[in-house]
């Protein structure tokens, strides 16, 4: 899965064993394993529940007189037992919120084979958890999304990654509706005034991968051409809610693309007889369902003409999920505290092949900057390893964020660069030949990978860095021609971390002469063959920061505009991390900026841009270095908007790509409020007066909530008021959720407080207020008042999204964006108690806090003579 998710088996024991037996949190003994399931649902998505039947072939190992199994919120109408020619009834009942559940036979069932039966129905969501259902365009549909233990919520379950089995599904709904499962559709028949949908059983599946999906869909379909992998054509369906049927072809006519690489890579063909790409309007990421992906809108449907980016989420997303349909589907994790080589793989896998799909669109590069985004994180005393052991239900979420996605995928990268490519490659196929259809842990794909290898030492490289936190610092000091390797523990200022020692694949670049070394001591001699600039993170695939002589850093970042994109991030990385951890003043990074705002990519500029916009984010300016620093800004990334241009009136632009456009609008927004650049203000103040007035040229849609925000900061809290009142009565052009936009990006601490403690109007909805507060989360001026009002009302919004530990968990991360030590305390008193499972993310999102505030305390007057001081 790509986002943005515990499970228990069955235990047998006498009843009266059973109530003294503490209650299961987590996985439990394997002394009962289901063989099949058979589930047959009714499904119509305008009702508020559905219907199911399901029949699950189960072996005990011992006698017993009752099970642990899964349902959640289920009503179960009906349970028996199937035992040899009997069948007996039993007891159902649900135990936790987590969904254990209690079967009690009323008497001891020997050993053996047998059948449990259950008719229940139960409520759909309208998130993305179990069964949900949304109407969209006055009609309604439904989807499924069980990873990781929500499938337990739409049918009786041994819900478990280790229990792969087959499934017999058929789906009963409206006529004309489509109806989609993992396996290919059989047949149809009449049920009344209802069709029966019925499928292949499936390959050996755990229950999260299970696919129910039901409504009245857009589809087109095409076949996937055989490849040397696969001899037969197969079949390839897009399916999307009726307001995308103009958006379907670019998925139809890439997916296919897509697979061949794949089964090109893996040297098998893709393990299931059919792939279906769905599209969900809520899905936060996208789900590796066995042929039947589920992506979010956004991701699938686009076409050509869309932008850059939006192609470059298409293709890593997708290469992404269908990578899962063999480390995943094929092979399935034994248990959670696997999942991290599922993910970890599939991103890696994601950008490698997407690239591979679309090499013009340079994605490759993305997956260097999502690990150093994990760096940042990594670098906290707060954390985890990849590897880390799943014990509860509680816990699994932990495992799904940025460690497993950025930090894991850039590890395989790194071992992968190392090891090299075919290497690599043919300990991947000898690890899917070996649990193909099965389940694996960790250690069989590392020794897949050892047996391709032929050499233990890159496999403790790679257990180095997934079986321990944090992210390695390798200082390169030179004397002479002379030039020595020592590594420690990254750490920010002012933070003491437990000291730590890695096997570090280091490769230099010097020129075009690479050298690689596992660095496996604190410090050693090393080469760097080749002459000129030392490049100490070869490619950028290096999982690790890097500390220069100053001579050597001004070398580099001299040179910064000629490197690749890769060794740039590392570059930015290494250059602003050394500036965090205190061990060089801020003239470097702006010197590095400066070299930077040359390069050829705005991928590296806008890194850059982006790192100095948070000199002020973290409140490191006092007044007297604003002026200086936004001059520094307007002076550095001003020519650039100058370059393309800039005019507010309507479709003055309409002739520049979507590439054109998102750079003219990333400029805008850096010279307008964090540079504020009278001249560009003035103009789309202008601009925006003549719009209100009534002049609907004057001013172009995808400005207005910018114009609208430089109003508003200009002219303060009575003007913003009116603005409001105006655009909640209709009266002139401008739409409530512009002025609500330009509201939250404003920055005015007056505005904030009206807007939180006495802006009530129903008028607004829900959604355009949560808006609102984000924005007002962004700004260093705007986001404390924001987290105390926040925080005020804190248990009503609870009680309001209708699942408190939900809603503070990803309360969380709005958070996260604060700095000082007060703001962390308030947080910490007010979330702690109200969330369910890991508090991971609460006590990362503290640290961070902490950390920010400790650094603005010692450092602020010395980075803000240092902005004055480079003007």
């Amino acid at each position: 899965m790509r986002v943005a998710l515990l499970a228990c088996t069955a235990l047998l024991v006498p009843a009266a064993a059973l109530a003294q037996t503490p209650q299961p949190e987590g996985k439990l003994p394997d002394v009962a394993t289901p063989a099949a399931y058979r589930l047959d649902f009714t499904i119509l998505p305008e009702r508020e529940r559905f219907s199911g039947h399901t029949e699950i072939d189960v072996d005990l190992k011992q006698p017993a007189s009752a099970i642990w199994m899964h349902g959640r919120d289920l009503r179960v109408n009906k349970a028996t037992a199937q035992i040899g020619t009997r069948r007996i009834p039993v007891h159902f009942t649900q135990k936790s919120a987590t969904g254990l559940a209690q079967i009690d036979f009323g008497a001891t069932v020997p050993a053996g084979r047998i059948t449990l039966r259950f008719d229940y129905d139960a409520p759909f969501g309208r998130t993305t958890s179990g069964m949900y259902h949304l109407n969209i365009a006055d009609a309604w549909y439904s989807w499924s999304q069980f990873e990781s233990i929500d499938a337990r919520a739409a049918f009786p379950s041994f819900d478990q990654p280790g229990y792969k089995t087959p499934f017999t599904v058929s789906i009963t709904t409206h006529p004309g509706f489509v109806a989609v499962s993992n396996a290919p559709q059989v047949r149809t028949e009449k049920r009344g005034t209802l069709v029966k949908h019925q499928f292949a059983v499936t390959k050996p599946l755990p229950t999260y991968l299970v696919a129910l999906v039901t409504g009245p869909f857009a589809t087109t379909h095409a076949t996937i051409a055989p490849t040397p992998e696969r001899k037969d054509p197969m079949p390839l369906g897009v399916v999307g809610t009726k307001p995308n049927a103009g958006q379907m072809a670019f998925a139809r006519d890439e997916s296919g693309k897509i697979v061949a690489l794949l089964e090109r890579y893996f040297g098998q063909p893709f393990p299931f007889p059919k792939l279906d790409q769905i599209g969900s309007p809520i899905m936060p990421g996208a789900m590796e369902n066995a042929g039947a992906d589920i992506y979010g809108d956004d991701i699938l449907f686009l076409d050509e003409s869309a932008s850059t980016e939006r192609k470059q989420e298409f293709g890593m997303v997708v290469a992404h999920e269908l990578s899962h349909q063999w480390f995943g589907d094929l092979v399935t994790p034994a248990w959670w505290d696997d999942i991290w080589l599922n993910e970890s793989f599939a991103n890696w896998m994601g950008y490698r092949i997407g690239n591979e799909w679309r090499p013009d669109l340079e994605m490759g590069v993305n997956a260097i900057e999502e690990a150093f985004e994990a760096m940042a994180v990594d670098s906290l005393a707060s954390g985890r390893p990849i590897h880390a052991p799943i014990l509860r239900d509680g816990d699994i979420d932990a495992a799904f964020d940025q460690i497993t996605y950025g930090k894991g995928g850039q590890v395989v990268a790194m071992i992968a660069d190392y090891m090299g490519d075919e290497r690599f490659r043919d300990g991947v196929r000898l690890h899917m030949q070996r649990h193909a259809y099965g389940n694996a842990t960790t250690d069989q794909f590392f020794a897949s990978l050892a047996d391709a290898a032929h050499d233990p030492r890159v496999l403790a490289s790679l257990k180095s860095f997934v079986d321990q936190q944090g992210v390695p610092l390798v200082t390169l000091h030179r004397e002479g021609d002379r030039l020595t390797a020592s590594q420690s523990r990254f750490a920010y200022f002012g933070t003491n971390l437990p000291a730590q020692q890695w096997l570090i694949p280091l490769c230099l670049r010097r020129g075009e002469t690479r050298s690689c070394t596992l660095i496996d001591r604190p410090s050693e001699a090393i080469e760097a063959k080749g002459s000129g600039v030392i490049v100490p993170n070869a490619g950028g695939w290096g999982y690790y920061r890097f500390e220069l002589d100053p001579a050597d850093w001004d070398a580099l970042i001299a040179a910064g505009p000629t490197l690749p994109q890769g060794e740039a991030l590392a570059l930015d990385d290494s250059v602003w991390a050394s500036f965090y951890a205190g061990r060089s003043d801020v003239a470097r990074p702006i010197a590095l900026a400066r070299a930077m705002a040359a390069y050829p990519a705005s991928k590296i500029v806008f890194d850059n841009a982006n790192r100095l916009r948070g000199l002020e984010a973290r409140g490191l300016l006092t007044p007297e270095a604003l002026p200086a620093y936004r001059k520094l800004l307007v002076d550095l990334y001003g020519p650039m908007l100058a370059k393309i241009g800039f005019d507010p009136k309507a479709d003055a632009h309409a002739a520049d790509n979507a590439d054109r456009h998102e750079l003219r609008n990333r400029l805008l927004s850096l010279l307008v409020f964090s540079g504020q650049d009278a001249a560009l203000r003035s103009k789309l103040l202008a601009a925006f007066d003549a719009w209100v007035a009534g002049d609907g040229q004057a001013l172009d849609p995808q400005y207005a909530s910018m114009a609208t925000a430089v109003a508003i900061n200009e002219r303060g809290l009575d003007f913003a008021k009116g603005l409001m009142e105006r655009a909640l009565a209709g009266n002139g052009p401008v739409h409530r959720n512009v002025v609500a936009q330009g509201i939250g990006q404003a920055g005015r601490a007056d505005v904030a407080r009206w807007f939180l403690n006495e802006f009530k109007d129903g008028r607004l909805s829900g959604q355009a207020r949560a808006g609102v507060v984000a924005g007002f989360f962004q700004s260093p001026y705007t986001r404390d008042i924001a987290s105390d009002a926040m925080l005020a009302h804190f248990d009503a919004m609870m009680k309001e999204s209708g699942s408190a530990g939900i809603f503070a968990n990803r309360a969380v991360a709005m958070f996260g964006g604060l700095c000082s030590d007060a703001q962390a305390d308030k947080v910490d008193a007010k979330l702690r108690p109200t969330i369910q499972g890991s508090t991971l993310a609460l006590d990362r999102a503290l640290d961070g806090i902490r950390t920010c505030a400790r650094f603005r305390e010692a450092k602020a007057a010395s980075v803000s003579a240092g902005v004055i001081a480079a003007k």
